[in-house]
């Protein structure tokens, strides 16, 4: 008798789940919307029950979809650890390397280079995604390694801590606020605040809420731009203030001021290196050439 579960349909559950917005699930898994919706309904209907309440205030799990999660999770692990035992042992002669899109790029500089020099022949292939993307795909065999921001759900993967990033704040110039040196989260209290969508970086997400409810910070938000240098041009133009890792001081921009902040340690952003439990050799490798920097 075939299953009524499948690993596809439990993976997309998951995504739906942990975003609980059909749109933004659908982004991160590549995906339209109307095939992503589709699966799930089918999915609801090989089960007979409902998995997810859709209403005009959003998505949310059902008493059947909460009881489905520990399941999904513990076979989603299962496959993970199966694919991990089978993977290579040896350095590939092309690496395979995801890198954060969280963090401004001239963090990983030189990266590539460095990586050649200590292993002659291997050549070095990068991509740059959300840490939750990059997660996926190092899952799924398709990259070797990646550097991702933190915290991100890494369950069943080697993650070591490389570097911490302090919050900083980026505003217009000419914004009153720029004449200081410091800035604290309560001057921002009512400055439109550019900010990323929770697919994006769930885990991350989840922390820097946690935070803004104990500072009682609750700003009127902007849909934070993908792209680095629209978000600085709207930046520069005074639409509206921005939240970064330490590392976009480095990204020039004529008009846009960076300031520290306050609050900067406890909303840092962490750089780890993932890669497979059985890929010590890749780890060393690249955590040596990360700390070369």
């Amino acid at each position: 008798m075939k299953s009524r579960l499948d690993s596809r349909s439990l993976a997309l559950f998951l995504a739906v789940a942990d975003a609980l917005s059909f749109r933004q699930a659908a982004e991160t898994l590549h995906l339209s919307q109307p095939p992503l919706s589709r699966a799930i309904r089918e999915l609801e209907e090989r089960l007979g029950v409902l998995l997810f309440d859709r209403d005009t205030k959003g998505v949310h799990l059902t008493d059947a979809g909460h009881k489905l999660v520990p399941y999904a999770r513990a076979i989603d692990k299962l496959l993970r650890e199966a694919e991990t035992k089978l993977r290579p042992r040896t350095l590939p002669a092309t690496l395979r390397l995801g890198l954060t899109s969280s963090v401004e790029a001239t963090w990983f500089r030189g990266l590539a280079q460095r990586i050649q020099a200590r292993h002659p022949g291997t050549a070095v292939s990068e991509i740059s995604d959300t840490s939750p993307r990059l997660v996926r795909r190092l899952r799924a065999g398709r990259l070797d390694a990646a550097f991702i921001a933190l915290p991100t759900n890494t369950e069943g993967l080697d993650v070591v801590e490389l570097d911490r990033l302090p919050m900083i704040v980026a505003m217009s110039s000419a914004h009153p606020l720029a004449k200081r040196r410091i800035v604290r989260l309560a001057d921002l209290a009512d400055q439109p605040v550019f900010w990323f969508e929770r697919a994006r970086q769930p885990a991350f997400y989840d922390h820097c809420q946690r935070i803004f409810a104990r500072r009682g910070f609750a700003p009127s938000r902007l849909r934070e731009p993908t792209d680095h240098h629209v978000l600085l041009s709207d930046v520069a133009s005074g639409r509206g203030i921005a939240l970064l890792p330490k590392s976009f001081a480095g990204l020039r921009r004529t008009g846009v001021a960076y300031r520290a902040l306050a609050e900067g340690d406890e909303l840092a952003a962490g750089i780890g290196l993932a890669t497979a439990k059985d890929r010590p050799a890749v780890r060393d490798l690249l955590a040596s050439a990360a700390r070369e920097a």
